[in-house]
């Protein structure tokens, strides 16, 4: 019987299996390779890390969890987790069934992005979803906000940080109060809340946004605000709290309301998502599920 099984070989589920192995429990960490930030150039914001290409980083991770003898990791897809008797049985998409005491969700979440004419062309490339990760790149340009709904204020003013020239686009939707709309305008936002009809560019760089009223807005880089939901639906089929934003409910442990179900990483939807707060949300968690099986132990029969 495996200890944990984690699913999600992101930064948090990589930092967990690590943790796991140096406690020298078994463990698999499934990993079916498809990461949120795949369309990410380069990662930053982790010292020792800045400017690491998530693909490289991935791949140290790796060498660092294979070290350690009691943790291996499949590129599987896991299909079927169900409790019964106290363990949890895993099922992969290839049929192969596995037992675990405890199981660790790390399978992150997914970006849905507004259905804009030409988004998809510069996601990732010169539009991003978080300015602490990308804001430095983009310092001092022309950039836009492109959110639909009460973000559109937070962004606005946080995206002025990097530079002083922000238009916010909110795509037809009146999201913004004239006292936001008047907070953001006298710190030389602007808010243009007419219909977009798509994102102009060039080899993924951003050149305009063109209104529907025929109106060009020159841009050359941005934020978008996404939606965000889960990646996979073990959380809920588990009978796991979800918050009402969507987000799997933890404590500072990563110990879901189900005992023996633990998550980590952007799945809580409480921290900014980030290379850096998922790793060590990984470690937390991990060192959760082993503090958990050492007491395990220790109770009388």
């Amino acid at each position: 019987m495996l200890d944990c099984v984690i699913i999600g070989g992101g930064p948090a589920g990589l930092n967990a299996a690590l943790v796991m192995g140096r406690a020298g429990r078994k463990a698999i960490l499934f990993d079916e390779d498809k990461p949120r930030n795949r369309v990410t150039q380069e990662s930053h914001g982790f010292i020792t890390q800045d400017g690491v290409k998530p693909s490289e980083f991935k791949k140290r991770a790796r060498t660092d969890v294979q070290k350690y003898p009691s943790v291996s990791i499949k590129e599987e897809r896991v299909e079927i987790i169900e409790k019964s008797g106290g363990v949890f049985r895993i099922q992969t998409k290839g049929g192969t069934d596995y037992v675990a005491k405890k199981v660790l969700l790390a399978t992150g979440l997914r970006d849905v992005l507004p259905e804009i004419s030409g988004i998809q062309n510069v996601y990732g490339t010169s539009v991003f979803s978080c300015p602490f990760c990308d804001g430095w790149e983009m310092r001092g340009q022309a950039l836009a906000v492109i959110a639909e709904n009460e973000r559109a204020f937070h962004m606005g003013k946080l995206l002025s940080n990097w530079s002083r020239d922000v238009v916010v686009f909110t795509n037809g939707y009146q999201v913004l109060g004239e006292e936001e709309k008047d907070v953001l305008m006298r710190q030389h936002v602007t808010v243009v809340e007419e219909k977009i009809e798509g994102l102009k560019s060039k080899e993924g760089q951003l050149t305009s946004i063109r209104l529907q009223n025929g109106q060009e807005i020159q841009r050359e880089a941005g934020i978008v605000m996404t939606d965000l939901v889960q990646s996979a639906p073990f959380a809920e089929q588990l009978g796991c709290e979800i918050t009402p934003n969507g987000g799997i409910k933890v404590d500072s442990f990563g110990r879901t309301t189900v005992e023996g179900v633990y998550a980590c990483g952007d799945t809580s939807l409480s921290t900014p998502s980030q290379l850096v707060i998922a790793a060590a949300e990984g470690n937390k968690a991990a060192a959760g599920v082993i503090m958990d099986l050492v007491e395990a132990a220790f109770l009388l029969p």
